[in-house]
């Protein structure tokens, strides 16, 4: 029995231990960066000296506007907005060429089909060098060597993308430097885990162009391309797609799910977040004894109010796991969610 209660002990505080250590590792890598944040959407508006430029903009019976729609690939908005033009596309980088393109085309004021091609052109070199020197510039701010030319250029095409309005070069920049900051804490290859932190995204500058999930696209990429087996297994785990080869693959996902819930680095359509938080809402009051629930901290937290006649102490408990439980099984969203149960008793007497 005596060795029995020791082993316990012992197993007990490993325990403790361990959690102190990791949320320690975990708070200092946390307080240790500073990341930028930008909004990022789908549509970028272009400043006209003058209302008078649309006209020149659209051209005699719209042969200008049509001409740079079909070079560009972008849709070019013109309202009665005074002095503003919107270039709108859902693929980033072609709306970047676009912005660019159009924004020399006013500076230059010579606007015909034969200019236009042109500008485009010099704009698309432009957009495809700038993508270069921003992958080269992420590499070299993480500190990563060795990268293949071909990788640098993708991860430089990460700048035009977002996830949940999150721009994910940004994204895997801080995943990076949070991921070499828990991996020098543990004594584990720093360089190895910012670089498998780098690129665990990397399939998703490629979803539009290939079929298969950004996972699968950025295992064949980064395989392709000569990468370690340690690389490849966090690109391949940081879904839980595949079972963690080694803690640097832990690490990496750690991270990942860090940078992800960040209070503001990401967000959604205002439809989709209401439509949300109205859904958390009606799930948890779907259970027994649940008087009011109310989805708080942009539905990060939800907060369930229980008759105290029909839950006690124990069942409240129970309550809280079955309603996380359910929102994991019923609900899509970013982060984690906190569910907080709370009973109360009131008792109340009148003096005369």
């Amino acid at each position: 029995d005596e060795a029995a209660a020791l082993v316990r002990n012992i197993t007990e505080q490993a325990r403790k231990n361990a959690d102190r250590e990791a949320k320690k590792i975990v708070a200092l890598a946390i307080q240790r960066i500073a990341a930028e944040q930008t909004a990022e959407s789908s549509v970028s508006a272009v400043v006209l000296p003058s209302d008078e430029m649309k006209g020149r903009i659209i051209g005699r019976e719209g042969r200008n506007i049509r001409a740079f729609e079909a070079a560009t690939g972008v849709d070019v908005i013109i309202d009665d907005t005074p002095d503003t033009v919107v270039v709108s596309c859902f693929e980033p980088v072609r709306r970047e060429i676009g912005r660019l393109a159009l924004e020399r085309l006013i500076a230059d004021g010579r606007i015909h089909p034969g200019r236009i091609e042109e500008i485009v052109k010099k704009a698309k070199a432009d957009v495809d060098a700038g993508i270069v020197e921003a992958g080269e510039q992420a590499v070299y701010d993480t500190g990563i060597r060795g990268m293949h030319a071909e990788l640098v250029k993708l991860v430089g095409r990460m700048k035009y993308r977002t996830s949940y309005g999150q721009n994910i070069l940004e994204h895997s920049k801080e995943v990076a430097y949070l991921a070499g900051m828990m991996a020098a804490e543990l004594k584990l290859d720093v360089h190895l885990a910012k670089r498998g932190a780098l690129l665990h995204d990397v399939g998703k500058v490629l979803t539009h162009e290939h079929d298969g999930t950004h996972v699968q696209l950025g295992i064949e990429v980064a395989t392709k391309y000569g990468e370690n087996a340690t690389v490849i297994n966090c690109i391949a785990a940081h879904h839980d797609d595949v079972p963690h080869e080694s803690p640097i693959s832990v690490i990496v996902q750690a991270a990942d799910a860090i940078s992800g819930s960040r209070p503001g680095a990401r967000r959604e359509a205002f439809e989709t977040y209401v439509k949300r938080l109205s859904q958390l809402e009606t799930l948890a009051s779907e259970f027994k004894g649940v008087d009011k629930v109310f989805a708080i901290q942009a539905g990060r937290e939800v907060r369930v109010v229980v008759t105290p006649d029909t839950v006690d102490d124990a069942a409240a408990a129970r309550l809280t796991d079955e309603i996380a439980r359910k929102i994991e099984r019923e609900l899509q969203y970013p982060g984690q969610i906190k569910v907080v149960v709370i009973r109360e008793t009131r008792a109340v007497g009148v003096a005369r």
